[in-house]
């Protein structure tokens, strides 16, 4: 009969050594150090008044440690935080065996303050000391995700709210009503006790909805004046359009930096107005930033407005309109499998209908007198210094003795049984491009430095929220409040930032 190794269960007493769990060269080690060694933790133990009367209270660098190696985990919520300090020996180790309550945790993280703000920052100076941060590039980029429990249902106006308490005060008067001709009347206890409930919810959702139209006298306004949306949950979140839906939140923007990718800024914002936040970020960055530091973005911070600005302030920047990818020969065939029927879709070459001849087709002379058609027929300048939609253009028409009796007709004009003779404009830029930030920019983007920088900012900070989202898990914030979504995003970032100095070889 075979033998096997026997297998304990139940009870049984193992020695650990918590020094021995936390290895050298990892995050949990670096993290260990750096809160131990590093880090100014007065402003934390400022808040704390209890060194003559009142409980003992936990150590605010053992809660520090447990939070960001949760954060590290994928583990965001307290009772899984919790729950690790209970079961997960690296977690005890790293604590101490404290095993706070996740009430404990949950309002450390929820009153944090601007002291995370100061963490953040003095995590960012080790980061520069130890060489991590090269200056020379910094990307921005924003993640738009829920907040706490903020239903997209309770967002509107103050004249979408006054609707809905109208309808509720209606609906409670008819209620009542029907309670009053009902006492008269025998009516089943069941249905009576369900309708009264039923009035005891309308009543106080209507007195909720007075309550906030009266601490919310006016409606919040955009950043051009426009009334935007508020929200009876979280007054200071925004409803937002995502890739994957409508999400009421917040936006969580990250400067990064190209050389270790190393976030040097990270806010919060209430708004899914990508372009309101260029400028906030390029403004915390000030004292990071040198003479020749290149700021990059998406084309969702892309605005006039933006443009002008830091070419007042004179920083060098490239951030592309929606349209550059349709002249980037590099995305040409981008919408190739944009349309597919089917996994079983037919992959042979469709034949496609037969296109006119566009400018691109037609050779402009060197003295700009005439062009020369694909047929060898020259066309003749009939407007040298045009207007076309802002734009300077160069216009040329053939002749009817060329026109008329040319056998490519078919592929030279779109109605040839109506139209006579193929005109074609030749654009040579806007006018006052000079002045036009949007036509500079697009001259940057479109050459060949434009597009390097491009494929730079991509490699730089798309990795960083492809790290925070999909390794940590950060698919929602779980406080309400500006100032503390703002907090949460910044341990986060902070988070991301030890990470990278545990990797890079801090406190080997």
């Amino acid at each position: 009969m075979a033998r096997f190794k026997p297998i304990h269960k139940g009870l049984k007493l193992l020695p650990v050594d918590f020094d021995r769990q936390v290895i050298p060269g990892s995050f949990e080690y670096a993290l260990c150090h750096l809160v131990d060694r590093e880090l100014d933790l007065s402003t934390f133990h400022a808040r704390y008044k209890n060194d003559v009367e009142g409980a003992s209270a936990f150590d605010p660098a053992v809660l520090i440690k447990i939070i960001l190696l949760a954060y590290s985990r994928g583990i965001i919520h307290s009772r899984k935080i919790e729950a690790a300090c209970r079961e997960n020996v690296l977690f005890i180790a790293v604590s101490g065996d404290s095993q706070p309550h996740f009430t404990t945790l949950a309002a450390f993280v929820s009153n944090m303050g601007d002291t995370v703000a100061k963490l953040f920052a003095q995590v960012l100076l080790i980061c520069d000391r130890q060489g991590l941060i090269g200056r020379e590039m910094f990307a921005i980029d924003g993640v738009k995700l829920p907040a706490n429990a903020c239903s997209k249902a309770k967002s509107g106006t103050r004249a979408d709210y006054q609707r809905q308490l109208d309808r509720m005060e209606r609906a409670t008067t008819q209620m009542l009503e029907k309670h009053k001709n009902a006492d008269t009347a025998p009516t089943d206890d069941a249905i009576i006790k369900r309708e009264a409930r039923k009035l005891e919810r309308l009543q106080t959702e209507a007195q909720q909805l007075r309550d906030f139209l009266k601490q919310n006298p006016e409606d919040r306004k955009g950043s051009k004046g426009s009334i935007r949306l508020s929200n009876r949950t979280d007054n200071e979140s925004a409803k937002m359009a995502t890739s994957k839906g409508v999400v009421q939140g917040y936006t969580g923007v990250a400067t990064v930096d190209e050389k270790t990718q190393i976030i040097v800024d990270a806010q919060a914002h209430g708004t899914g107005s990508e372009q309101a936040l260029l400028l906030p970020a390029i403004k915390a960055t000030a004292t990071l930033r040198n003479a020749d530091t290149v700021i990059t973005a998406d084309a969702g911070y892309h605005s006039a407005a933006n443009l002008k600005a830091l070419a007042k302030e004179q920083i060098e920047a490239y951030i592309p309109d929606n349209g550059y990818r349709k002249r980037d020969e590099r995305y040409a065939d981008q919408y190739v499998h944009a349309a597919k029927p089917d996994p079983l879709w037919n992959k042979t070459g469709q034949a496609k209908p037969l296109k006119c001849f566009k400018p691109a087709d037609f050779h402009l002379a060197d003295d700009h007198s005439h062009c020369v058609c694909p047929a060898g027929k020259h066309l003749y300048s009939n407007g040298s210094n045009c207007t076309i939609n802002g734009y300077v253009a160069l216009k040329f028409s053939g002749a009817k003795q060329d026109c008329v009796p040319c056998e490519r007709r078919q592929e030279c004009l779109r109605t040839p049984e109506k139209t006579q003779t193929r005109q074609v404009a030749f654009f040579q830029g806007k006018r006052n491009a000079r002045e036009n930030h949007i036509e500079l920019m697009k001259v940057k983007i479109d050459s060949e430095t434009g597009k390097e920088m491009i494929t730079r900012r991509f490699a730089t900070v798309e990795p960083v929220f492809g790290n925070l989202r999909g390794n940590k898990r950060l698919h929602r914030f779980t406080l309400r409040g500006k100032a503390k979504v703002d907090g949460q995003w910044k341990l986060y970032c902070t988070m991301h930032n030890i990470e990278k100095l545990a990797n890079h070889g801090y406190a080997r």
